[in-house]
């Protein structure tokens, strides 16, 4: 998942470090790799912190990743302190680059696990990557809670569960179909 996340921030990178004359030229590899990991630990640090509802939120994409988001803003306030802090950049500098990189990464992260046709990477990988692979019934919980909103709960017990997966490929639409409830499809 860091290299699919890597990637994006070369990706969205190539205009708010490498074309911006605040950040040096020397400094634009460090400068996305601190990106990188901070948007990474940041979620991270959300999830362990409690605000799994949020995070879920955003990975099911019942919040968009743009500046209104409370997980955007946390990243990006996280972001310019640490470029502030590290790289000496004025703090204009620091959040324009946050604020130009942090919602197209997370927009663009977002939309390719959830992507049927992106190879290679599933939310369960970001799911796994936020929970630092020690589990993440916390963020699956917070699915599971959102999840009986969206009608997932197929046996009515309160509940998105395995046996609920299991109704659903039993009936028509299959876990297709269930998947594609949860993730807007």
């Amino acid at each position: 998942m860091f290299e699919q996340l890597t990637q994006l921030v070369q990706q969205f990178g190539q205009d708010a470090v490498v074309k911006n004359d605040a950040v040096p030229n020397e400094q634009n590899e460090a400068v996305m790799n601190e990106a990188s990991n901070s948007i990474l630990d940041g979620l991270k640090n959300m999830v362990a912190e409690g605000n799994v509802s949020d995070v879920a939120s955003l990975i099911n994409g019942s919040t968009t990743a743009d500046t209104s988001n409370p997980v955007v803003q946390k990243l990006k306030e996280q972001l310019t302190g640490n470029l502030g802090e590290k790289f000496g950049l004025s703090s204009d500098a620091a959040s324009g680059v946050a604020g130009n990189l942090i919602p197209k990464v997370l927009g663009s992260l977002v939309g390719n696990a959830k992507d049927p046709n992106h190879k290679g990477f599933e939310v369960s990988d970001l799911v796994n990557a936020i929970s630092g692979g020690a589990g993440n019934s916390g963020l699956m919980d917070a699915v599971s809670q959102y999840g009986g909103q969206f009608g997932l709960d197929q046996n009515a017990d309160g509940k998105v569960d395995m046996s609920d997966a299991m109704a659903a490929v039993n009936k028509k639409g299959g876990i297709g179909g269930l998947l594609g409830k949860l993730f807007g499809r």
